[in-house]
């Protein structure tokens, strides 16, 4: 099984067991848990999960479970995340994970991918925003198998001596032109995995450590000013990963098919992520089976 996992915006800083123990659904822009605790779909984890959610729904595959935590900041949270996947990794047996946001503590990092990699089948691991940076920032970012990172992350991963993508020194210049330079550099520090999703205006496809395709069209400028949109591209590529796609086409098709939801929804800069995800089954069930025997 896949799994997903995560933090939400909320007060209770313990990890949702309960939750994970049963089927999540996406309904009417909120994202419902099994424990029967409901989120509003915005951005973040909760646009991560809805849309691997609908995605595996409508291509007929298993869909993850979800490994959440509530946390406004603090890390409390994260670090009940952290501990519980530490202590039952081997209970869990996953196929893969995608990690989306948990807040950066490197020592509990290294304990929870030391887990994982001692699994007699150890799983497929995605990463994008916080836990990308914890991976990056620990030292095994090389040891994940795909991340997914915008132009800025790029140059983050590029800059061996950058702990935070605040810190990232000016002379690497997030800029689609760059990419190819921020991936030499990024490779010959061990500071990213084998494949990635660089998200961007241009969407840069890197498998086996090369780039080997960009997404251009359809261009949606919208999309730029929408939360969640680049969330929407991992949970698409989280459900392909799911129901066995392999990494590289996964990737190909993940950011082939959010620009085919961006232009059958033609949003404006106010339209939110949930509203995009009401037309992601009719997308899929029009396009998915062409874009992957395309990619």
């Amino acid at each position: 099984m896949w799994y997903i996992a995560g933090t939400l915006p909320g007060p209770d800083p313990v990890f949702r067991e309960t939750a994970a123990q049963g089927p999540a659904r996406m309904s009417d822009g909120w994202l419902h848990l099994a424990d029967d605790s409901a989120f509003p779909v915005q951005r973040g984890t909760e646009a991560l999960a809805a849309t691997a959610l609908l995605a595996c729904e409508a291509l007929g595959f298993q869909p993850p479970r979800l490994l959440l935590a509530g946390d406004t900041g603090s890390g409390e949270g994260s670090r009940a995340l952290y501990a519980w996947l530490a202590e039952h990794a081997d209970t869990l047996n996953p196929e893969g994970i995608t990690f989306h946001y948990l807040f950066p503590d490197v020592d509990w990092h290294n304990r929870v991918l030391m887990a994982l990699q001692a699994l007699p089948a150890p799983p497929v691991l995605v990463a994008d925003a916080g836990f990308m940076y914890v991976a990056k920032m620990s030292g095994y970012a090389d040891a994940y198998d795909l991340f997914t990172p915008d132009i800025g992350e790029m140059a983050f991963l590029a800059d061996e001596k950058a702990p935070h993508p605040f810190y990232t020194r000016g002379f690497l210049l997030a800029e689609e032109e760059n990419v190819a330079a921020l991936l030499e550099r990024a490779n010959a520090h061990g500071n990213c995995p084998a494949h990635l999703i660089i998200k961007g205006r241009i969407d840069h496809i890197v498998c086996g450590g090369r780039l080997t395709g960009t997404v251009k069209e359809p261009s949606v400028a919208a999309m730029e000013c929408i939360g969640g949109t680049g969330d929407l591209v991992t949970g698409l590529v989280t459900a392909l990963l799911a129901g066995g796609i392999s990494m590289c086409r996964a990737s190909l098709a993940a950011a082939r098919l959010a620009r085919l939801l961006a232009e059958h929804c033609a949003p404006d800069p106010g339209t939110q992520v949930s509203a995009l995800l009401q037309s992601l089954p009719h997308v899929l069930h029009n396009y998915a089976e062409e874009v992957l025997r395309q990619s």
